[in-house]
């Protein structure tokens, strides 16, 4: 009998132990090691921060940005404490600095809003791999090794394409004009697919681009805005921050597609529809995958099928008759399967080491963006577009 008594006390000694080693040993996504489970991740302990270029004033790309990040602390029922943003970061040392304090906050994941901040993301990233970092319209992800660094964008090049419908058929001179933020293919993916559609209901359209070198630039972007107009512009769209493109464009009576957010407040008799992003998608949708313990894409892009991109309501008191009829049919199009870059197409453009890159497509033929990474890579100048030094 003792032998008996003896050999289960070991047994429940050894089950004992097992028990211990498996909660001390074995560790998920979003959980730290703790065996009275105080820092374990859940909806109440999360953190999440960001770093964006400019603030929501801008009425633009962090504006929209932060709707997402709102969008998502609803859906998930999180305090304001849970979200840390830092706003006004520019593009260089300040954007590693940013990134480190949100790390010394707390902060589980962070999200990387603007171009110019991957290369820092991938240093900081580097150095604190239980730290999940996102960052947008980024390429290096994939390469970089880091299994905490993550790129996302949207196929806003598919909403661009439909707004330019608006454009393509209200013009009345054939000439559009485009402010741009910078040559960069995110930017001309966007003015080509602008272009391409606004050419798809107007076969006798050309445009003409003028870079501002920033993101952000209120007065460059109206003094952009009305050197387009000067050289015969009567349609105005940006890949900028602001809305002085829109505000500018009713003050020389002159049409404006905008970009992020419905600027028809802004200029009720210019602007006609804007390109927008839903950002909540995304950022809703990593922060539950992180909650979950489960991996988080290197790479994510969702386009209109999946309401990542879409329209701002038209301004019926100005479009073109027919614009309604006709951005449905070729959303519908989009939906079956349309390729917004799809030949016949022709093009010149860069690579990424400045040599000169052809673009040929035959009919039937398609440039397949977004599809291989998130980041937009159409890098080409098309026939009818013409850059504006």
């Amino acid at each position: 009998m003792k032998k008996i008594l003896a050999i289960l006390l070991c047994a429940m000694m050894l089950l004992s132990i097992a028990a211990c080693n498996n909660g001390q040993n074995s560790t998920s996504p979003g959980t730290t090691e703790n065996t009275d489970n105080e820092n374990e991740l859940s909806i109440e302990t999360i953190k999440v921060g960001f770093v964006h270029i400019s603030d929501p004033s801008d009425m633009g790309y962090t504006y929209n940005h932060d709707l997402g990040t709102k969008s998502m602390q609803a859906a998930l029922g999180l305090t304001d404490d849970q979200i840390i943003n830092k706003y006004n970061i520019d593009e260089g040392a300040a954007t590693e600095t940013a990134l480190r304090e949100l790390v010394e906050a707390g902060c589980n994941i962070i999200f990387a809003t603007s171009f110019g901040f991957e290369n820092y993301v991938l240093i900081v990233a580097e150095e604190y791999p239980d730290v999940e970092f996102c960052h947008a319209s980024g390429y290096q992800a994939a390469d970089s090794g880091l299994s905490n660094v993550h790129n996302y964008f949207v196929a806003i090049y598919e909403a661009r394409y439909l707004a330019g419908i608006a454009a393509g058929l209200k013009t009345e001179s054939n000439q559009l004009g485009y402010v741009a933020a910078f040559p960069f293919a995110e930017v001309i993916s966007g003015y080509t697919a602008f272009y391409l559609g606004a050419k798809s209901v107007n076969p006798d359209v050309t445009m003409e681009v003028m870079y501002t070198n920033s993101w952000n630039d209120p007065s460059k972007e109206a003094q952009v805005t009305q050197a387009l107009i000067q050289r015969g512009a009567d349609v105005i769209s940006q890949h900028s921050d602001s809305t002085a493109p829109a505000t500018t464009s009713e003050a020389n009576g002159v049409w404006q597609v905008g970009y992020n957010a419905d600027m028809i407040s802004a200029a009720p008799n210019a602007s006609l529809v804007s390109a927008r992003a839903d950002w909540g998608i995304y950022v809703t949708y990593v922060v539950e995958q992180i909650l979950k313990g489960e991996a988080i894409p290197i790479d994510w892009c969702k386009g209109y099928e999946d309401g990542a991109v879409y329209l701002s309501p038209l301004n019926e008191e100005i479009v073109a008759p027919g614009t309604k009829e006709a951005i449905e049919e070729a959303a519908a199009a989009i939906l079956a399967g349309f390729h917004v870059f799809s030949g016949p197409l022709t093009g010149e453009g860069l690579d990424w080491d400045g040599n000169t890159i052809f673009l040929d497509l035959a009919d039937g033929e398609y440039f397949p963006e977004s599809q291989d990474q998130s980041a937009p890579s159409f890098n080409y100048i098309v026939e009818g577009i013409t850059i504006i030094e």
